[in-house]
């Protein structure tokens, strides 16, 4: 076999194992990697303007396209500025492989130029990581990477590859197999488990299916499974944050997201349910709220392709470690063997109606200003009305919960918001990632005005790729979410909340080559936003919303789920000293 540098070797392992794009800022310690990719056929690398962005973007594409994202940076402030990425990556379980240029080996721990650990530095925040010193080892390293990243419960991969690596030769032939000696997740559920969780589900009277981003990165099969197993069983559905587009929110069987900012109707079936079939969830805080008081009436079925979540904050009755559409069909083909039946549901579904009763979701208009659940059941109404394929991502805070509860998702990899870590400055980022890996898709972010601001100079790498993104800022000139806890907590001390000297978001657009857009008034909601929609190329929406609305329902913090705010009318200006010290 010739030999090739290990730059070569790196360009050709990504060819042979499918990337398409790569997004990455060049920099010292990776010119040998890109002098590789020059004028390369296959692979189209997208220039970025922050590390940081690359990765978002990396995870744009992995969520919405279901293929690994790939970040190519150098070493030192390169790698640095990449971390946030990869540990919200890490968070939300998203595939992803980073590349990052290191010193030369000899120079290793003398403090040389850009020189930083980066092995040691995301070492906690990452599936694995490699230190590579070697170019006969770096094919290897390189197909056992994306294994890892891609398969059991994905997440994010280092490669971290000195200079003089990139530079040797060595030669190459791709491995005949990609897997890690030692890591073999459990992908099939156990028969007896499956047959135990058959029986719980024709035993339960209250049943809930509580579902999460598992299901999604289980692939669009789990998705349709849950639907199966939905109808078969006649239980409500609910999700997290991240699982939402799993299960069809146009079915009857939908309560809504649940948590601190879900649904009435989702959180008490929560709490009163006798049985809990969590699927691809951790039963994480902003999920379970009150550890003590979360739904002390249910038995507990968790699903979960991760060993480590589960029993991890809420100890279950039956586990199932598997992969989670694996188990969902066994569980399906067992009830069928059983000739399964739905249980008579009606006493459930009538208290389940009675809480939908309660409207949670509802707001007040004045008719002046825009409220900004409007601007989002809007924005559904237009987008929705096109018959195009719409991706929705998030910035975060404020806006994103609105946007979670009044945006309603049929499809899975359709909602890219930052979950686990809550990143402000991943969404604009991961909708220029998405729009890479689906170019005829309509995709908007749904920005916040601080927000929006975390990663804005990305508006250049949108204007240099011709993608034509569209950015739906909710502008109420505060940190929205910060503002409503110092509300709430705080006897509304707004602390460094206040988004002064904000820029002009239409100059700003424009001075990129975008389009920029302003909505100041309810009577110009509709035309603007069709604007936005009809117009070619990126465009940013400056939507001027009601400056001190604040996002209902509530739990507070370490709150049970009985204890949720529905409305202003709940809060007499700050909260009782038992609630503040929950928070």
């Amino acid at each position: 076999m010739a030999e090739r540098s290990g730059a070569d070797i790196l360009v050709q392992c990504l060819v042979d194992l499918g990337v398409e794009v790569v997004f990455g800022y060049p920099g010292g310690a990776v010119l040998p990697i890109y002098d590789a990719l020059y004028n390369h056929p296959t692979i189209k690398h997208i220039l970025v303007r922050h590390e940081q962005g690359a990765t978002h973007m990396a995870e744009g594409y992995a969520r919405s396209t279901g293929k690994p994202g790939v970040v190519l940076v150098t070493s030192g402030p390169g790698a640095t500025n990449a971390i946030t990425g990869i540990t919200d990556a890490l968070m939300d379980s998203i595939p992803m492989v980073v590349i990052t240029g290191q010193v030369a080996t000899h120079l290793i721990g003398t403090d040389a130029f850009q020189e930083a650990d980066t092995v040691g530095l995301t070492r906690h925040c990452t599936k694995h990581n490699y230190l590579v010193k070697s170019p006969a080892k770096l094919g290897a390293i390189i197909h056992e990477a994306f294994h890892i990243a891609t398969s059991g419960r994905p997440g994010p991969v280092v490669i971290d590859i000195p200079k003089d690596v990139q530079v040797a030769t060595a030669p190459y032939s791709k491995p005949d197999a990609n897997e890690h000696p030692s890591y073999r997740p459990q992908v099939k559920p156990d028969a007896a488990a499956v047959a135990r969780a058959v029986e719980m589900i024709a035993q339960a009277e209250r049943p809930i299916l509580y579902t999460g981003g598992g299901v999604i990165n289980a692939g669009p099969e789990a998705s349709a499974l849950l639907r199966e197993l939905a109808e078969m069983t006649g239980a409500p559905v609910t999700s997290t944050l991240m699982g939402l587009g799993a299960f069809p929110a146009s079915s009857p069987q939908w309560l809504g997201m649940l948590g601190m900012h879900g649904t009435y109707e989702a959180n008490m079936a929560m709490n009163r349910a006798d049985l809990i079939i969590c699927l691809g969830a951790r039963f994480d805080d902003r999920v379970t709220g009150r550890l003590d008081a979360f739904s002390p009436e249910s038995k507990k079925i968790h699903v979960d392709i991760d060993r480590s979540s589960i029993n991890k904050n809420v100890v279950v009755d039956l586990p199932i470690v598997a992969d989670v559409g694996g188990a969902m069909a066994e569980i399906i083909a067992g009830l069928k063997a059983q000739a399964h039946k739905p249980a008579d549901l009606t006493e459930w579904w009538s208290r389940i109606t009675g809480w939908r009763a309660r409207k949670s979701l509802g707001y007040i208009e004045d008719g002046i200003e825009i409220m900004p659940q409007r601007a989002i059941a809007d924005l559904f109404t237009a987008t929705r009305a096109t018959g195009k394929d719409v991706i929705i991502t998030t910035e975060v805070g404020q806006h994103q919960m609105w946007a979670a509860q009044h945006y309603h998702f049929d499809d899975p990899n359709k909602w890219l918001t930052s979950g686990g870590l809550g990143t402000m400055g991943y969404g604009f980022p991961a909708a220029i990632g998405a729009q890479m890996g689906n170019p005829d898709s309509l995709v908007v972010c749904i920005a916040g005005d601080a927000s929006i601001q975390m990663n804005i100079q990305e508006l250049g790498t949108a204007t240099q790729y011709r993608l034509p993104v569209k950015i739906f800022i909710l502008n109420n000139e505060y940190m929205g979410m910060v503002r409503q806890w110092q509300e709430l907590t705080y006897e509304s001390r707004y602390s460094n909340s206040y988004s002064d000297s904000l820029p002009d978001f239409v100059k700003l657009a424009e001075a990129y080559g975008w389009t920029g857009i302003r909505i100041e008034g309810p009577q110009e909601l509709e035309a603007g936003i069709r604007q936005m929609i009809e117009t070619p190329g990126p465009v940013m929406v400056d939507c001027r919303v009601a400056r001190l609305s604040n996002c209902f329902p509530m739990i507070p913090s370490g709150a049970a789920h009985t204890d949720m705010l529905l409305d202003p009318s709940q809060v007499s200006g700050t909260m009782n000293d038992e609630a503040k010290a929950l928070v």
